[in-house]
């Protein structure tokens, strides 16, 4: 195999492994052995391209117009032209695909379904790094820059994928790598002949430091900075991009591991975004409880205490050992009713946060492992690389019921509390705080006022309940919300929570799940679609309080049921919206175990009908796509035929050797040959008339040759004419080096339009028609001798048998 062929197979393979970090993403590894197929047949056309050979920019050229017809024929096939190239249809159908797919990675966690719109991200991010790695380690024989797009490829895999990118990931991309250096190393010393090196007692100098097996200063220069530089995206790269988690928040920053420590704010809204959003439905905790009313059993995690007009995060909080006995919850009066419950949980292996799931408010938690709490939010956060995978725990919680009348009056909070939990950014649209007077005019307290806002959000503002909306970011976040009245839990809480504020209520946003659903025997299941958020608000003597501004989903508090007038009684209620991936509404026959915010979403096994999904991958056996792929690099090929034809003449032209006088002779006349077919190439036609010595004077002047190309030209010419007129010829040697020299000159000499009309459509091609049609010819007249023939000899049977009769 040659130098070149094995750093192509060296270029693949590191490519390849780079790209199996990637595995982790899905959920599915098929996409892997698609883009092994189809990296395959775009090296192996730069493999084609460069045996021609082609020029630089062609082979890179051929290789993405193979790469794009591929991607074409796997992912729009019905929208190619011919069923073949990406035209203008294919590129829309891409556009949707790129779109689908990047809403697919803010929708789901890892790892996440291998959606048409992600397979075409990953497979055409893999055949363009690989066009990259394939240009500069074969094309362009330089191995070691090829690293980076192989590491940006690592990095990049490594960053999305989080914990689930193992050492194993790293080594492999690092072998293909170093397979790929070892490679070209070989190949560099194959063109040096054999090597014996020797350890030189003196640094080496100028042409000595190419000598005795040393490298040249420069290269090693070179190589140092091209490892600080991979250094520095390894390091920085993973640091930025953002991590898709496999819990509900996945994994955080809290303690030291002493048992005091500061916890970060988080964001944990796009997580639970994907967690609702995920294809499929997987259980994460069970749980008994000895309480009577587990309809309202909500497991909180985290409170989000900041907002900064785009998010609502956690304030940067001391954490501290967890005590046996947690402290009573902050404002909770004894005149408050407070029933002592206990509630056995299991967490499942697939289930992983810092964070652990509990009823509010916590007195007392048995758990293993290092787990440090959070007063002011009454959270706890597993230490370092604790987590809540697969864990065993008991909480003692509080159920509080506060009556409509304790809230309602409930004195005014302390001054500290007001300040840090009503504060506002200065960007918030007015319309935030205009809505919430509006809705909460003549309202006499801040329970009554937080009663209208709840019941405007689920029952007569008009809202419809939908996973799939996106309000996007930024400080108009919550107005456009307010304006389509459209979105899920984390629009709901942070609008209430934003509107409390903006009255002077003290509020938060709690996440965590709603209570789950029962399978026998008092255990509840919870899974990824009871993820949850929710405002808390605080009232003096009650202390912390959850509301349910979400429809149709979780439950109402007893404590906020009360019938209070309003304004707008008339208004249709909030539905949950309809959309072709969600199940009609159930039917009275719906069993009486599902909870009423699943029976609502459609979600219960026994009256919601099965969904038929057609496959809308491009699918198809095989040998479709092999006969297809085959079918794109012919019809690829075809402009390339005349050049291709013309570099196999030349090589065969000028590789013939000659072992007797006539085989020397003859080789001297193709040697002339292919000089005026390359003149001819550059607009000098031929003319057969002139003898050897004026053809040579017409290429020099009409090529405007100078200096050794002038001299070569007339040296071939000298050398045919010995073959054809001298009594002895002299042997003549060097004629292809002759040959290079002239085709460089005629280069120099003309235009790039002439020069790449000379490549790519070289005139003296047209000696492949003339040779079609002369063996053409050649066949009709044999042919047509044969039948002459045979008619001869059918007469001359034909007549004796006529005068017998």
């Amino acid at each position: 195999m040659s130098g070149r062929g094995r750093l192509t197979l060296c270029a693949y393979a590191a490519t390849l492994m780079a790209a199996s970090a990637m595995l982790p993403l899905l959920d599915s590894p098929g996409w892997l052995a698609q883009a092994a197929f189809l990296l395959a047949v775009q090296s192996g056309a730069g493999a084609l391209a460069r045996r021609v050979p082609l020029p630089s920019a062609l082979t890179i050229g051929v290789q993405a117009l193979a790469a794009a017809v591929l991607l074409t024929l796997a992912f729009a096939r019905e929208q190619a032209l011919l069923g073949l190239l990406p035209g203008p249809d294919a590129v829309n159908r891409f556009g949707e695909l790129l779109g689908a797919g990047g809403q697919d990675i803010e929708r789901y966690a890892i790892p996440a379904p291998a959606s048409d719109g992600i397979q075409l991200m990953l497979v055409g991010g893999v055949l363009v790094i690989g066009l990259m790695v394939d240009t500069i380690a074969v094309t362009f024989r330089s191995a070691a820059p090829a690293g980076l797009p192989l590491l940006a490829l690592y990095s990049v895999a490594a960053g999305l994928a989080g914990g689930a990118a193992s050492a194993l990931w790293f080594l492999l991309a690092a072998a293909g790598y170093l397979l790929l250096l070892l490679a070209e190393g070989r190949d560099r010393v194959s063109r040096w002949g054999r090597v014996f090196a020797g350890t030189p007692s003196a640094p080496p100098r100028g042409a000595a430091a190419f000598d005795r097996g040393g490298a040249p200063r420069g290269g090693v220069r070179t190589g140092r900075r091209i490892g600080a530089l991979a250094l520095g995206v390894a390091l920085v790269v993973p640091a930025v991009l953002p991590a898709l988690d496999g819990g509900l928040l996945g994994d955080r920053n809290s303690g030291d591991g002493s048992g005091n420590g500061t916890i970060n704010a988080v964001n944990p809204m796009v997580s639970l975004q994907n967690n609702l959003n995920q294809p499929g439905e997987r259980e994460w905790l069970r749980y008994r409880t000895n309480s009577d009313d587990t309809g309202g059993l909500y497991l909180r995690m985290l409170a989000l205490d900041r907002f900064d007009g785009s998010r609502w995060l956690t304030s940067e909080r001391e954490v501290e050992s967890l005590p046996d006995e947690l402290p009573r919850p902050e404002g909770l009066s004894s005149s408050v009713r407070a029933d002592k419950i206990e509630t056995n949980i299991t967490a499942a292996v697939t289930f992983e946060d810092k964070w652990l799931p509990m009823p509010y408010p916590a007195a007392g938690v048995e758990v293993e492992g290092r787990w440090r709490f959070e007063p002011k939010g009454r959270s706890l956060v597993g230490d370092g690389d604790q987590t809540t995978r697969g864990i065993d725990y008991t909480v003692r919680s509080l159920a509080v019921r506060p009556t409509a009348e304790q809230l309602a009056s409930a004195p005014r909070p302390s001054s500290t509390i007001v300040s840090e939990y009503t504060r506002l950014p200065a960007s918030l649209p007015k319309v935030v705080e205009d809505t919430a007077r509006q809705i909460t005019t003549g309202a006499e307290n801040d329970y009554e006022a937080a009663v209208r806002i709840q019941d405007w959000f689920t029952t007569t503002g008009g809202f419809t309940y939908d996973t799939e909306v996106n309000s996007g970011s930024g400080p108009g976040a919550i107005a456009r919300f307010l304006k389509d009245k459209e979105g899920f839990c984390v629009h709901f809480a942070a609008s209430m929570a934003a509107m409390a504020r903006t009255l002077g209520i003290p509020a938060r946003v709690a996440v965590g799940f709603t209570p789950g659903t029962p399978r026998g025997g008092g255990v509840m299941s919870v899974t990824n679609r009871n993820a949850h958020a929710w405002p808390e608000l605080y009232f003096e003597g009650v202390g912390w309080t959850r509301f349910e501004p979400t429809p149709s989903i979780g439950s109402a508090p007893e404590y906020t049921r009360s019938q209070l007038p309003t304004d707008n009684a008339s208004t249709a209620p909030a539905q949950p919206a309809e959309t072709a991936t969600r199940a009609p509404a159930p039917t009275a026959s719906a069993e009486d175990t599902c909870p009423a915010d699943r029976r609502q979403r459609g979600e219960c096994a026994s009256d919601a009908p099965a969904e038929t999904v057609a496959a809308t991958g491009s699918g198809g056996p095989p040998w479709r796509l092999i006969a297809l792929v085959a079918a794109v690099v012919v019809v690829a090929a075809l402009p390339l035929l005349p050049m291709v034809w013309r570099a196999r003449v030349r090589a065969r032209r000028l590789s013939s050797r000659g072992r007797t006088d006539e085989d020397t002779a003859a080789r001297t006349l193709l040697v002339w040959r292919e000089v005026t077919d390359t003149a001819w190439d550059h607009g000098i036609a031929p003319d057969e008339s002139l003898t050897a010595r004026r053809a040579a004077v017409r290429i020099v002047l009409l090529g405007r040759l100078e200096g050794e190309a002038a001299a070569a030209v007339h040296r071939v010419a000298d050398a045919v004419e010995q073959v054809l007129y001298a009594p002895s010829p002299r042997p003549a040697t060097g004629l292809v080096d002759e040959v290079a020299r002239i085709r460089a000159g005629l280069a120099a000499g003309a235009g790039r339009g002439p020069r790449v009309r000379a490549r790519l459509l070289p005139r003296s091609s047209v000696r492949v028609v003339w040779a079609l049609s002369a063996r053409w010819n050649g066949l009709a007249d044999r042919v047509t001798g044969r039948l002459r023939a045979w008619s001869g000899r059918l007469t001359r049977v034909r007549k004796p048998s006529g005068q017998r009769g």
